[in-house]
């Protein structure tokens, strides 16, 4: 390999300028050029200078690099070619004199077509640069970007330089002048994941050609209705710029989730009411100032583990064509060079090459400081994860620059902690602090034992503790787990009691995608129904569930549409529905629901107990003379180990006490069966109680003051039902069981 790289360097050395001076004609180009390096170290991308602009990009393996510019009013018109210089660390650089915003670049990689030994390159494709804040045209996979078989054939001698994505030179000024971070604490945060189009696209108040933009989540109608939920952190759906798969566009389907970058810089631009690109970028800016102003963080779900490029038969659009090498991780065997693939999408991104890290870590510093976002949810965070050797490790390279960095340690970090393949590849409980994670086990336990799965009753009180077992082994707090029932991977809550299994047949995929096993129920019919009686369990399902998430420890997390009976008719897989199926019906609501889930969030909100920073170790607290968790059987007894592991036990009590003396205690009381249990409640006749919530009701918080119910008296615990009581008399010690 190495004497034809040495002759490749010689014959495109004849081509580069030796040693330019400050000021060269470079070829195909009229514009004056400059190779002078001054003042700061180069870095990758694109720098606006007084009166010129600077463009760098890196590729270790490349033995020639052009910059190719484009008439930002006729995109498929080059105007200038230059050939670049390469300077230290790989970076090959031009200073392009009279380069505005608003111009239209890519780059054209030289170098030899080797896969076997991962170097594909073909400079008749032209790449993105990885660094690009701002792509123009339409981001549909399209049979030019590709070479197959090698650049000698067919589609590899195909010059894509009219038709291919451009990217755009972007003024990053914008006025932030009175945004404040909100920094909400992690003890008071509650998530709602939402889609940016999905969201506002049938949203009445909000104009038409806002509809499904930024600047419709920025509207002060859904940043209102965000806050009075409870919302204190949005979690967007992908919003960097992604390629529609050519597979799903065959099938006229769209990749709609987004999990397909192309630009780790750059916002979707579909998601945008403006068309230039310029005033996308500042479009996405006010949206995030007028969540600030609301005092709702955002948080963007980002995908660094894989790219659109897939494997060896997909696109060349940026990584592939620049330096295939140096940027995907591959395995080196007899037959060559392999990619690794533990995402699912064909290729995994190298987070441990030099050149892939900082990519990462200047996305993630960029999206912090310039876009003012909050934090970051990361896609199969694992494979971000991963060492040199391809092996999880807590030390990565990644998560050590991670923990060390000024900017990025003190923003929200959240992994969801696995990917596929490997035996290391599920790692709930494994990141290191600061780090946040996906509990998967909270969202499966949970829904098995309001399913009424036997023998789930001791792990559902785990995961309502703040999962200690999964994460408390390394010092880390219940807070550490993002507690979740659905997601945009999955049914919605409304699905999850109406649906046995899952129904996916718009997809075009003959209902063989997606997860079979989701834990839900139908109530008795698939789908939906007249029935009063299955519309009224379906009912006090979904209130438990929700309940069960806002008073467990840790961080809750729900998905946008939950709160007013969103259905997907089955989907839990609708990662190519851009259509009704995914889209928020604004004209459709389970007002009912709508309150109850605006009531329960603000009860979280209100008692500390729920937001506590430690797990709970039933000790006596001698300030309030209580021990802060206390497990109870119906008949009033303390319920004790072997107890928890019957397979037959379908409800238990809970009387929580709190760090501090002002605040009530609480009891919560749980049944899963479809049976009414009655409930003998802690405490003497001296010892009052009073109804905060029961989610076998409808309303569930009583609208009048209720009755007061005195210790020892039976409470009717109905069947699929959560009951929240508080002690408004009597003497705490009292409720403590005699010693």
């Amino acid at each position: 390999m190495q004497p034809l790289l040495t002759s490749l360097k010689r014959k495109f050395a004849r081509k580069t300028p030796h040693s330019a001076p400050a000021r060269v004609a470079a070829h195909n180009t009229t514009l004056p050029v400059s190779f002078e390096i001054s003042g700061e170290p180069l870095a990758p991308g694109v720098t606006l200078l007084p009166e010129s602009t600077r463009f760098v990009v890196h590729s270790r393996h490349a033995v020639a690099m052009d910059l190719c510019l484009y008439d930002p009013k006729d995109a498929t018109r080059e105007t200038a070619r230059v050939r670049m210089q390469r300077t230290e660390c790989d970076l090959w650089h031009a200073t392009v004199h009279g380069v505005k915003a608003g111009t239209l670049y890519g780059y054209r990689a030289h170098g030899p077509w080797l896969p076997k030994s991962a170097m594909r390159f073909n400079a008749k494709k032209l790449m993105l640069d990885p660094y690009a804040r701002a792509i123009h045209g339409k981001p549909n996979e399209a049979e030019h970007m590709r070479t197959l078989p090698d650049p000698r054939h067919s589609l590899g001698r195909i010059d894509n330089g009219a038709e291919a994505l451009k990217c755009v030179v972007i003024d990053g000024s914008f006025d932030w002048t009175g945004d404040v971070k909100p920094r909400v604490p992690w003890q008071d945060t509650v998530i709602c994941e939402l889609h940016v189009k999905g969201f506002t696209q049938t949203h009445p108040d909000v104009p038409a050609k806002l509809r499904g933009t930024y600047a419709g989540l920025a509207h002060p109608s859904v940043t209102s209705y965000l806050r009075d939920l409870g919302i204190t952190s949005v979690q967007l759906l992908p919003v960097h710029q992604h390629l529609d798969d050519g597979f799903l566009l065959g099938r006229d389907l769209t990749n709609y989730w987004g999990y397909n970058t192309i630009g780790f810089f750059a916002a979707q631009n579909t998601y945008a009411a403006a068309t230039d690109p310029q005033e996308q970028v500042r479009e996405f800016k006010t949206m995030v100032k007028a969540l600030h102003a609301a005092g709702i963080e955002v948080i963007l779900d980002v995908v660094y583990n894989h790219t659109a490029e897939g494997n060896e038969h997909g696109p060349s659009i940026m990584f592939r064509g620049l330096d295939d090498h140096s940027y995907y991780r591959h395995h080196f065997g007899e037959n060559g060079a392999d990619y690794v693939n533990v995402t699912g999408c064909g290729n995994s991104v190298d987070s441990a090459s030099q050149p892939a890290l900082r990519l990462i870590l200047d996305s993630l510093r960029y999206w912090v400081t310039e876009m003012h976002v909050d934090g970051f949810r990361f896609d199969l965070a694992v494979t971000v994860a991963r060492d040199e050797k391809d092996g999880f490790n807590r030390q990565s390279p990644f998560l050590s620059a991670i923990a060390q960095d000024p900017v990025l340690s003190r923003v929200k970090l959240i992994a969801e902690a696995w990917d596929i393949s490997r035996m290391d590849s599920y790692q709930v409980g494994n990141f290191p602090e600061p780090w946040r994670e996906l509990n998967g086990k909270y969202r499966d336990t949970v829904r098995s034992w309001w399913r009424g799965d036997p023998g789930a009753t001791a792990e559902f009180a785990k995961r309502f503790c703040g999962s200690q077992d999964v994460f408390g082994w390394n010092q880390r707090p219940p807070l550490a787990s993002i507690n979740f029932l659905t997601s945009h991977d999955g049914f919605t809550l409304l699905d999850l009691v109406s649906y046995e299994h899952k129904h996916n047949e718009a997809n075009n995929e003959d209902n063989r995608d997606g997860d079979s096993n989701n834990h839900s129920t139908n109530c008795g019919v698939e789908g939906p129904t007249e029935d009063p009686t299955v519309l009224q369990t379906r009912g006090r399902l979904r209130r438990g569930l929700i309940a069960t998430m806002m008073c467990s420890l840790g961080v809750p997390f729900l998905t946008a549409g939950d709160e007013r009976g969103r259905t997907q008719r089955g989907n839990n897989n609708a990662y190519c529905q851009d259509s009704d199926i995914s889209w928020l019906d604004w004209s459709s609501c389970d007002a009912e629901m709508l309150a109850f889930t605006r009531q329960i969030t603000a009860f979280r909100r209100s008692h500390e107990v729920f937001r506590r920073g430690s797990y709970f170790d039933g000790k006596l607290n001698p300030a309030t003379g209580m021990r802060d968790v206390l497990w109870l059987e119906s008949d009033g007894t303390l319920l004790h180990h072997e107890e928890w592991h019957q397979e037959t036990r379908r409800s238990f009590g809970a009387r929580l006490g709190s760090a501090s003396d002002e605040s009530s205690t609480l009891l919560l009381l749980f049944n899963n069966s479809s049976e009414e249990q009655l409930f003998v409640l802690p405490g003497d006749p001296s010892i009052l109680w009073s109804l905060v919530f029961d989610t076998a009701l409808s309303p569930s918080f009583p609208s009048k003051s209720p009755p007061a119910l005195a210790g020892a008296e039976k409470y009717p615990l109905q069947a699929q039902g959560m009951v929240c009581l508080t002690l408004t008399a009597g003497h705490r010690e009292a409720l403590e069981p005699k010693v």
